[in-house]
């Protein structure tokens, strides 16, 4: 919270310098105090996805979408890096990069009646109070922005939550107007992500809602028919699927998992991911997407490397994954990547796709026929994402899932013929694969809320309790420690009352896996 405080002591010497008359005879016309709301609205929703990309460096490891090239990586062993900000970015985000100037789209908006901007806004930091939580469990809430404060106090995951629910509702009340100064054409100067539709933001509401919902599902008040409402009023089609564009021409502007920025140079798709689209997982059945998706190894073959083992566990070095952008090492100067991974590819937020699984989950056991209807759905559509992906970035190589790919999947044993026998785990099957390179935070959420358990997540399987970080006491990961510069140099009293200087307060259950 430093920078808050600092904001505060420079407001105060700012008015201590002068009186009101002098400051506003000093007052340069052509650098406007306040700048338009629409102008917040880039940069905002930039951060959106640039906040998740850094840390997914960490939580993409432990959720195994991918492993470093060196055996032992930290992350993968659900450890953590002391004194490091590494694993903070999100808490930056949240807390800084949308922090005071969301707020101040939010006033303006409201203060020149453009609803819709208002109402925006309100959505984005309900999604960022989502994420931030989901990530670290408690979090501050009421106090995040008190700029005359010292030591800011943490609150419960359930207090965030609760406010999720009401930011979302007051955005889509919001959104709901058409009076006042609302309008799409103004809206969509900044909107980089729904140009100014109303009812796409709307939708987006109700999706963070429903997965808000669905993380309750260990909860004896879980209601699985609210979830089901939720996305039912939320997206129709990939039409409305969450996408933050990226121009792509530098690295300012580019994807951070692009080839100009060459960040996770070392990192591989994972044995696991690989194993739930090759064959081993739904013994025989190869995934169409596997070959859009992923890269092949030297030798022609789709491999993966083991969780916290490294690229040496592979014996065979032909057989060793390549980087994501398929090249032996740090790609060269104009490499075209595939799938989500290339400079100017768009990184989503949230998918039809995503919600249909989550559908799928929430309906099972009381409408098994909509259940597998929702599935089905989210199999074809996350075919469809693969393809416009490939084809926005021109992947070279990389040709469109045919329509007889398609119905040979359709009708293969990795998809269930009828409502009994499809079940939760087909459906964290084909949702892992959905939110592969995006959705790290909902995959890991699905895997805390069934407990990391093998059978229900696919022989999803971290490595061997003596193996984990030492601090972890055998305890697999269930939160990231807050951000170090901000809460464990300048925020220490409060994170103490929370248990956050424990050496192993990254293994508490978090409360919305908890019963």
């Amino acid at each position: 919270m430093k920078n808050y405080l600092i904001l505060s002591f420079i407001a105060v010497l700012v008015l201590a310098a002068g009186c009101k008359k002098q400051l506003e005879a000093n007052r340069n016309p052509n650098y406007p105090v306040e700048i338009a709301p629409y102008l917040y609205m880039p940069p905002i929703i930039s951060n959106m996805a640039l906040g998740v990309q850094f840390d997914a460096r960490v939580v993409g490891k432990l959720t195994q979408n991918w492993s470093s090239t060196a055996a032992n990586d930290v992350w993968e062993r659900h450890g953590y890096a002391p004194g490091s900000d590494g694993g903070g970015d999100i808490w930056k985000a949240v807390y800084f990069l949308l922090g005071n100037n969301l707020g101040d789209m939010i006033r303006i908006a409201e203060e020149e009646q453009r609803w819709d901007i208002a109402g925006a806004g309100k959505v984005i930091r309900a999604w960022g109070w989502q994420m931030a939580t989901d990530y670290h469990g408690e979090i501050v809430l009421k106090e995040a922005f008190n700029a005359n404060q010292k030591v800011f106090a943490y609150d419960s995951q359930e207090a965030v939550y609760a406010e999720v629910m009401r930011l979302c509702e007051e955005g889509i009340a919001l959104l709901q107007r058409t009076d006042g100064s609302v309008s799409q054409t103004y809206m969509a100067k900044g909107d980089m992500l729904y140009q100014g539709d109303r009812s796409k933001w709307i939708k987006f509401a109700y999706g963070l809602m429903a997965l808000n919902r669905l993380h309750l599902s260990n909860k004896a008040g879980y209601d699985a028919a609210k979830v089901v409402e939720y996305i039912d009023k939320s997206f129709t089609s990939n039409a409305d699927d969450a996408l933050v564009p990226f121009t792509g021409s530098n690295t300012a502007d580019g994807n951070y998992f692009g080839p100009r920025r060459a960040i996770i140079t070392a990192f591989r798709q994972s044995e696991y991911l690989v194993s739930l689209m090759n064959g081993t997982v739904i013994t025989g059945v190869a995934d169409p997407r596997m070959s859009r998706m992923l890269v092949p190894s030297p030798d022609g073959t789709y491999n993966g490397v083991p969780t916290g083992r490294g690229q040496g566990a592979i014996a065979v070095a032909a057989k060793r994954p390549v980087t994501v952008w398929n090249t032996a090492g740090a790609p060269p100067v104009n490499t075209v990547g595939r799938f989500l991974f290339h400079d100017n590819a768009k990184f989503p937020l949230m998918t039809y796709a995503q919600l249909q699984f989550a559908k799928a989950e929430a309906a099972l056991s009381s409408d098994p026929a909509a259940s597998l209807r929702a599935y089905k759905n989210g199999v074809l559509a996350h075919m469809e994402f693969v393809d416009k992906a490939n084809a926005d970035i021109q992947a070279p190589g990389v040709t469109p899932i045919s329509q007889a790919e398609k119905d040979t999947y359709m009708a293969s044993a990795a998809i269930p013929a009828t409502p009994g026998e499809l079940t939760v785990s087909r459906i964290l099957l084909q949702k892992f694969i959905a939110q592969y390179g995006w959705g790290f935070l909902e995959a890991w959420c699905d895997i805390r809320r069934y407990h990391y358990d093998p059978d229900m997540l696919n022989g999803f399987t971290p490595l061997d309790r003596t193996k984990l970080y030492p601090d972890n006491n055998g305890a697999y990961g269930q939160r990231y420690r807050p951000r170090y510069n901000s809460e464990y140099i300048w925020n220490v009293e409060a994170l103490d009352k929370i248990g956050g200087l424990n050496p192993d307060y990254h293994t508490y259950e978090m409360w919305f896996s908890k019963p």
